[in-house]
């Protein structure tokens, strides 16, 4: 498995690999940290969950791009979006189960009242 993503993102070893791994959750960890004084800022903090959250991913996505470029520019490394719409299986993979999660998730915190199966 990490052979063909090596091969699909043109990364030649292991350690850039590694590296590249790192870039992304170096990015995770620092847009959710970045996007928690936005919502107070924006006084988001005072909405119901079923608001709050889909309104903090809003946030979360553009900022986690952003810095996406930066961490992987820092590091010496290209990771972008554009990788991921290369490779069309693991981008359609992961476009499906967000949807899937962020159904299951109004499904949760509207107590079943949205998209009933």
């Amino acid at each position: 498995m990490l052979e063909k993503l090596k091969k699909k993102w043109g990364i030649e070893g292991s350690f850039q690999l590694t590296i590249v791994f790192i870039v992304f959750a170096i990015t995770g960890s620092v847009a959710t940290k970045i996007s928690d004084p936005i919502t107070v800022y924006l006084n988001l903090d005072t909405l119901p969950g079923l608001f709050y959250w889909p309104i903090r991913l809003l946030i979360v996505f553009p900022a986690y791009q952003v810095l996406l470029v930066f961490f992987g520019f820092i590091f010496g490394v290209l990771v972008s979006i554009i990788t991921f719409k290369k490779d069309k299986f693991v981008f359609n993979f992961f476009l499906k189960m967000s949807i899937l999660f962020t159904k299951k998730l109004i499904r949760f915190l509207s107590f079943g009242l949205f998209f009933k199966n």
